[in-house]
């Protein structure tokens, strides 16, 4: 599986992803501009001693990674989404593509990709949204106990 950060903006999230990554064996892409340095200690703290066990990718933009990946499927998650995530069928090669923390993807992006868009279930009126890290555990780990946790204990 691939994971997608757009333009991430707080560092103790993306380094909780990377720690995910790892555990999952999953391929982490960041999406320039970061809203932090890749050297940030919040950032390697979060990852712990896991940031060798992940393969990471940096992309000018998500034109980029489109360009780079045209042949696999994306699903962009977002509040906005029109399916709910567990209703998808993932595959191994599969993108996960999240927004920045404060905005979410480009709503042109969503709208583009109106089919594709996926969100997690949530009371009204309680909070904007759940934590990025928090979102990409939920949505990661259901593609992979759909396809059986391949190459997990």
């Amino acid at each position: 599986m691939h994971i997608v950060l757009v333009e991430p903006e707080i560092p103790a999230n993306t380094g909780n992803i990377a720690r995910t990554c790892a555990a999952t064996g999953s391929i982490l892409h960041l999406v320039r501009p970061l809203g932090f340095s890749t050297d940030d200690k919040y950032l390697k703290r979060a990852g712990l001693d896991y940031w060798h066990l992940v393969e990471i990718h940096y992309h000018d933009s998500f034109e980029e990674v489109r360009r780079l990946y045209r042949q696999h499927r994306f699903y962009f998650l977002s509040t906005r989404g029109i399916h709910l995530y567990s209703e998808v069928r993932y595959g191994p090669d599969d993108f996960l593509v999240f927004g920045k923390e404060t905005q979410g993807l480009p709503a042109d992006l969503l709208s583009a990709n109106r089919d594709y868009t996926l969100r997690i279930p949530m009371r009204e009126g309680t909070t904007r949204s759940l934590n990025l890290a928090n979102s990409v555990a939920l949505v990661l780990y259901e593609a992979l106990r759909q396809q059986g946790f391949p190459g997990l204990r």
